[in-house]
């Protein structure tokens, strides 16, 4: 863990531009200098101690890599926007390759966001939902009266009267075929039940997908389904299914029908017709925009017909906080509920919700979602509409809350910023001392290069005086400039070009 970190905070910290000792605007043209010079001071080969050839050869390798990612005009872009981790992001290779740097940043970040999902997704499988329910009546629809004849009767009575559990597992066969195993467990007033399920879903196209389900019970009898997804147009699609129960009763058919359609951006309108057990019409329109989402929806059936109505508000806060409330009236009644939801950690989601109706009574319901982990509590407070209820359920829980976010929740997260941040400390010193032994080494480099350059000018400086000794006159001091090309003697013996040559012969 601890060289992972190192890896990603080296990365980081590589500064291409100073590798190759140019500025941020230079041209290509000066890029391609810079690399040429380094290369004739780094490579290995001109090198003799072995210890000077093995730091040459890193720092070789090191100006070569900032001169393939400098001198691609795309991976410039990138890397002079998100530096060096973003060149490791997976799916540049099928981006168009003129794009703006505001394209480039949008790009990496759907490219990230969906690099997360897939880890997420991965370290999540599998998926599940856990409910609890509670009778809690017993807290405000007792009779003191009836429990001062029962011995403990003072104290309310609180039972969990019913239990659900689904889990579901993916396996992708091939790169079209997935393979879904579920099951499932419930319990309700000693009664329960349970089933399992097997679906092998199938990508026909880009615009669509089928999938074959084969379900038991121990209850309803075996399970036959069909489902297939089609895209009709880039803003309508449509979803059919169909079923065949065998239940003791006989054959048991369903089928249903779900069209959408995109009414505009942020406007989604569904119709979708049932035919089974529980036959109806059902039509809604959703609207989610990044700060609330709306949701109207009518049903016209048999037995089960309403009218439902709700809205949540997003605050652009990092717990992603969100109040919301509703609205549902049918033939069963009419039931208000209101809540919030909130991140308390990276992968975790608490909610909670007050439903009030009639003849329902007060409801809580807790909700935790873990990932792709979900476990619900609700907690059925009275069947009647009682205000000591509905002011317990709503304050209690934000009393609760409050309490653990800041006992538990806040330190937690302080002692991961701490330990986070010691790491990081940790990170900068082995960096810093990478930094500076690579900075000794280039000076080593450097040393050895201009001491043999120094070597190679005098000994044509001393030829050249030889050259020019009978020139002078005994007792005279003789000066002369001599053109050189691609001179590299020290800056006192040259200037634009010229060596000038001073001579001076002694009176003896």
């Amino acid at each position: 863990m601890a060289a992972s970190l190192d890896d990603d905070f080296e990365s980081d910290n590589q500064d291409y531009y100073s590798l190759l000792n140019v500025r941020k605007e230079a041209t290509l043209e000066e890029l391609k200098a810079s690399y040429r010079r380094l290369c004739m001071l780094y490579h290995p080969d001109k090198h003799r101690d072995p210890q000077l050839k093995s730091q040459a050869e890193q720092l070789f390798n090191q100006v070569h890599q900032a001169y393939e990612v400098l001198s691609d005009a795309q991976s410039r872009a990138i890397y002079d926007i998100f530096g060096k981790k973003g060149l490791e992001v997976e799916g540049w290779e099928v981006v168009e390759r003129k794009r703006t740097p505001a394209e480039i940043r949008e790009e990496y970040e759907r490219l990230q966001r969906e690099r997360e999902e897939r880890r997420l997704q991965q370290r999540t499988n599998p998926k599940g939902t856990i409910s609890v329910g509670v009778d809690a009546t017993d807290l405000f629809d007792r009779y003191d009266e009836d429990f001062e004849e029962i011995p403990g009767g003072g104290f309310p009575h609180i039972e969990i009267n019913k239990m659900h559990i689904s889990q579901s597992i993916e396996a992708p066969l091939t790169n079209s075929d997935t393979a879904v195993l579920s099951g499932s467990l419930s319990t309700h007033n000693g009664n329960g039940g349970g089933n399992i399920n097997m679906t092998v879903r199938r990508v026909t196209s880009a615009k669509g997908w089928g999938e074959v389900e084969l379900g038991a019970g121990d209850i309803l009898g075996p399970l036959i389904g069909l489902k297939v997804f089609r895209n009709i147009t880039p803003r309508c699609f449509l979803t059919a299914q169909c079923g065949l129960q065998f239940s003791p009763r006989g054959l048991r058919p369903s089928c249903s029908l779900m069209t959408a359609r995109h009414l505009d951006q942020n406007t989604m309108g569904y119709l979708q017709w049932r035919r089974g057990p529980n036959s109806a019409m059902t039509t809604s329109l959703v609207r989610d925009t990044k700060s609330s989402h709306f949701t109207l929806a009518l049903q016209l059936g048999v037995a089960h017909s309403y009218l439902m109505m709700s809205y949540q508000y997003k605050f652009q806060d990092e717990e992603q906080t969100k109040v919301k409330g509703s609205v549902k009236t049918g033939w069963f009644g009419t039931v208000v509920e209101y809540g919030a939801e909130r991140k308390i950690s990276r992968h975790s989601v608490l909610s909670a919700t007050v439903s009030i109706g009639v003849p329902q009574g007060v409801t809580l319901k807790i909700k935790l979602v873990r990932a792709s982990q979900t476990y619900l509590f609700p907690v059925h407070l009275t069947d009647q509409l009682l205000p000591s209820a509905v002011f317990y359920a709503t304050v209690g829980p934000l009393l609760v809350y409050l309490a653990i976010h800041r006992l538990i929740i806040i330190p937690y997260i302080q002692a991961q910023k701490e330990q986070e941040l010691e790491l990081h400390r940790k990170s900068s010193s082995a960096d810093i001392a990478k930094k500076k032994h690579e900075a000794e080494s280039a000076v080593l480099l450097m040393q050895e290069s201009v001491r043999r350059i120094v070597e190679g000018e005098e000994s044509k400086m001393g030829r050249v005086a030889g050259l020019l000794r009978p020139l002078c006159r005994r007792g005279e001091e003789s000066e002369i400039t001599v053109p050189v090309q691609g001179c590299h003697a020290p800056g006192h013996l040259c200037r634009h070009g010229v060596v000038t040559v001073t001579q001076a012969i002694s009176q003896n």
